[in-house]
């Protein structure tokens, strides 16, 4: 009788993921992506972004029948309405879920069995900058804090070894630490 062994780990398919690491290996240019986000302005602090294709893997995805739809706004206490999380608040689930999907891909390709990965982010912010109070503080954030939980069939210091891999491979985690350019382009009518 034969064995099957099942390459899902963590939800991760092991299989796939190497298969997808030594294709761009083996072609760079299947590495480089283009996402992409379109939002409109609805009222105030209310905006609404939708997601859905984006160019991956040397072609066009059209994979997702639909577009991903997120509402944004800000807290009443700064002149919105409660129509969703706040762009900072966008920002702070960027970089728990890119820590996320890390861990666990990393979990997956070294064999550790995941239980659970739980974050906490928190980030200051003094509104004075931004609201032009006070030009000598900035704009945005002063401090972006991460607790990471990570539970599995592995040591302290196999799951603390993931949490560093994360830091040191996230893509959003490497945008806000490292920077990146920005270019806006104003059109008007």
């Amino acid at each position: 009788m034969a064995q099957m062994i099942s390459t899902i780990r963590n939800g991760v398919d092991t299989q796939q993921l190497f298969a997808t690491i030594d294709a761009i290996r083996a072609d760079p240019a299947l590495g480089a992506f283009t996402f992409r986000t379109t939002n409109r302005w609805i009222n105030g602090a209310h905006n609404r972004s939708r997601m859905q294709g984006f160019h991956g893997a040397g072609r066009e995805d059209v994979s997702r029948r639909e577009a991903f739809v997120v509402d944004a706004g800000e807290p009443t206490v700064l002149l919105g309405t409660d129509t969703g999380p706040s762009a900072i608040e966008y920002l702070l689930h960027a970089v728990a879920a890119c820590l996320t999907t890390t861990i666990a891909y990393c979990a997956a390709a070294r064999k550790i069995r995941l239980t659970e990965i739980e974050s906490r982010v928190e980030a200051d912010m003094d509104v004075r900058g931004c609201f032009g109070v006070d030009d000598g503080i900035r704009n945005g954030s002063s401090q972006i804090r991460v607790t990471l939980r990570v539970t599995g069939d592995a040591s302290d210091e196999r799951l603390r070894a993931l949490v560093q891999h994360a830091q040191d491979r996230s893509a959003v985690l490497d945008m806000i630490t490292n920077g990146v350019p920005v270019v806006v382009e104003s059109v008007t009518e």
